[in-house]
């Protein structure tokens, strides 16, 4: 999605952000970081830019009242670019909004750095960008070097490792009315105690094309089958699987998704099939977004949510039961004399 073999880091100013509720401060910088050498850029575009060759999601910024002037990043972003000699004050005025949607407990101190990049590409295109970085974890590194006789042993503490970009987030100078195209990682807080720097420090919204309507489709799917099913009809797990995997293989092979057609070939029962359609309603009720009921799907979504569709059937601590084709080809029964469950598998070879 975002490539970098042609962008330039233009300018670069950091700043310390600490934690208000544990009585920490900010320290800003007084000018930009002066880039004496082409060591240090190459090294700070392996550490801001490549974490996001990887990522497929495009945000949006947005403001709960649809006002985008009220978005700050929205804001000091826009003043950036129509205004680059007023970079580093407004990178200022960034990290001190990063520090006050630091509230809560667990969100750790660190040194933000927001830089100025050109010919960043984006989807086909190559844009300036904002970049935004925030570094929390650090780490010891040894150093090794030759003196007489040998060789030396040394250490560095609080180092950072350029292959392990916590935070960050891309600005992109195109969609200015929509909120810009952005995009954003957050390795370190998985879950949901800290998700501060998407919701309150960047205020992102998801943009609605085929790529996330392909994932969310999958995800409320998957969601629908293993959690819903269960409340209106009685299913064994190897169905349930099943229904996994049939859904898995409409998506593999079609190159549209057409709602009437998928609930038909992988549900194929009337009732479930209003379940279903009833259940997307509700999440795109909840979370305020329409999904289509035909749009084309997107290759790159589905290798996404096969890493998190499970074909396993886990039997106590003894077996697990990959099913991947067929599921009348695996029978389930109960074994008075020793009174336990079993599932009855066939096949022609083994391999």
């Amino acid at each position: 999605m975002v490539t970098s073999f042609e962008a330039s880091l233009q300018t670069i100013s950091v700043h310390h952000v600490g934690n208000p509720l544990q009585d920490e401060r900010y320290a800003l910088s007084d000018a930009p970081i002066e880039l004496k050498d082409e060591i240090i850029p190459r090294l700070l575009m392996q550490y801001f830019l490549s974490p996001f060759e990887k990522t497929n999601e495009v945000y949006h910024l947005m403001h709960p009242g649809d006002d985008l002037h009220l978005n700050e990043i929205h804001y000091y972003c826009t003043d950036i670019f129509e205004d680059k000699k007023r970079f580093h004050e407004l990178s200022q005025q960034i990290a001190k909004h990063l520090y006050s949607t630091s509230g809560h407990p667990k969100i750790k101190a660190g040194e933000v750095y927001i830089g100025y990049f050109t010919n960043v590409q984006l989807e086909g295109e190559l844009l300036d960008a904002i970049g935004i970085f925030k570094s929390e974890n650090k780490e010891t590194f040894l150093k090794v070097y030759p003196q007489e006789g040998g060789f030396g042993l040394d250490y560095e503490e609080n180092a950072i490792n350029i292959n392990k970009l916590d935070k960050g987030c891309l600005i992109f100078n195109v969609q200015k009315e929509d909120g810009y195209k952005v995009v954003a990682i957050d390795q370190t807080n998985r879950s949901n105690d800290a998700v501060y720097w998407k919701d309150d420090f960047l205020k992102l919204k998801v943009r609605n094309d085929n790529f996330n309507q392909t994932n969310n489709t999958l995800s409320i799917y998957k969601n629908f089958v293993t959690q819903k099913l269960d409340d209106e009809f009685e299913m064994s797990k190897a169905d349930k699987i099943d229904l996994l995997n049939r859904s898995m293989k409409y998506f593999k092979e079609k190159d549209t998704f057409e709602m009437d057609e998928f609930a038909g070939e992988v549900l194929g029962n009337d009732q479930a099939i209003e379940s279903f359609k009833n259940y997307k309603n509700q999440y795109e009720e909840e979370y305020d977004t329409r999904i289509p009921d035909s749009f084309e799907i997107s290759d790159n979504a589905v290798k996404k949510q096969a890493r998190v569709y499970k074909s396993v059937l886990k039997l106590d601590r003894n077996f697990h039961i990959y099913i991947h084709g067929d599921k009348d080809l695996i029978e389930k029964g109960f074994d008075d004399a020793k009174a336990m469950n079993y599932y009855k598998v066939y096949f022609k070879e083994e391999e």
